[in-house]
């Protein structure tokens, strides 16, 4: 269990701030002539009453993510995205500057942006060879000023799951919050962490919809912690960041669970045989295992082929300019005819 004092983390500034107390904190229902809205109503029909603004926690929203994910309603915080949540977390624990953050090349590049946005230090410690973490490292590399330890798992771009034991020691002995974003967690074996911000004052877990229920033109992330933290975020986020048309689509997605049960299944069968065809390619030297939606895997002369590939108008990701993943591509695993399609095109390539 860590001991680490939340409290003391947490910038002097957001410990005294008085969050912003929209229209909708204290009354959702009656005659609403508080917050400057259109009574007359929006042009576009609907039955969301969208010229209202949406409530600020979406609780049953939050309800439903909660018995889903086996934790309290309290542990959960709705974000733009998971990239909202990385950075309020920044923005509560880092003093710009001041501060720092670590991170385990190779690894999800945002948080490399968040971090300049916010003028915070990175510590980068690499990932092994076999692209794990190194504890002892990171715990080294960690100080007074280290405030959060971002770590992806599945990791994005080496699409492997990062060893449980391992986060949890880091979880136990880090002397800072811990971050772990598990967007793809649900291509793995793995069960989740997040039942676990209930054990570990110090731990974040981090999720999206837009991965396994294919939403990501919805922009919805999900953050998971103890209430304390969920406390400083809710204080530090923007009053109405989730719109109504957002939270309705993601209620619907739970009334249609096993459509998202059945995609994933699907997902993980093609990304078997894309691994398979890929690891018999002239050319191909690795195919890294997988736990997400995707593949990576090293081959000869790597940008020149992405390259090719983009002219035919098939798009995957350069990877190679990351630590560790010289000549690499990234390819995510698409519908059954483009996977064809692009297992095809590559193979004329590379012929």
């Amino acid at each position: 269990m860590s001991d680490v004092n939340i409290e003391s983390l947490v910038r002097k500034n957001i410990r005294n701030l008085a969050p912003y107390r929209s229209a909708r904190d204290d009354f959702e229902k009656g005659l609403l002539l508080d917050a400057n809205e259109n009574s007359l109503g929006s042009p576009v029909r609907n039955t969301l009453d969208l010229h209202r603004y949406p409530t600020p926690t979406h609780d049953n929203l939050r309800k439903r993510i909660a018995v889903w994910r086996q934790v309290d309603y309290e542990n959960v915080i709705l974000g733009v995205g998971s990239d909202e949540p990385i950075d309020l977390l920044m923005r509560i624990f880092c003093e710009p500057g001041k501060d720092s953050i670590i991170t385990t090349p190779p690894t999800y590049g945002m948080y490399k942006v968040a971090a300049g946005v916010n003028d915070v230090n990175i510590k980068e410690v690499l990932l092994t060879e076999n692209f794990q973490l190194r504890p002892d490292e990171i715990l080294k590399a960690a100080d007074k000023q280290t405030k959060l330890l971002l770590l992806c798992s599945p990791n994005n771009p080496t699409a492997n799951d990062l060893k449980r034991t391992d986060i949890l020691k880091l979880v136990a002995r880090f002397p800072g919050i811990v971050v772990v974003d598990e967007a793809y967690i649900d291509f793995s074996g793995q069960e989740s962490m997040a039942p676990m911000v209930q054990q570990y004052p110090n731990l974040v877990v981090l999720q999206t919809f837009s991965k396994s229920f294919g939403l990501a033109g919805i922009r919805l992330g999900i953050a998971f912690s103890n209430p304390q933290i969920i406390h400083y975020m809710r204080n530090v986020k923007a009053p109405y960041n989730i719109s109504k048309l957002t939270a309705d689509l993601a209620l619907k997605a739970f009334d249609n669970m096993d459509l998202v049960k059945f995609n994933i299944e699907k997902i993980l069968e093609e990304r078997e045989y894309v691994a398979g065809q890929l690891s018999q390619a002239p050319g191909v030297e690795k195919v890294y295992p997988s736990d997400a939606n995707f593949l990576l895997f090293k081959i000869q002369n790597a940008k020149e082929i992405w390259r090719q590939l983009a002219e035919k108008e098939i798009i995957i990701r350069y990877r190679g300019h990351e630590p560790l993943c010289e000549n690499c591509l990234r390819v995510t695993i698409g519908m059954p005819d483009e996977n064809v399609r692009f297992l095809k095109t590559l193979k004329e390539i590379i012929s």
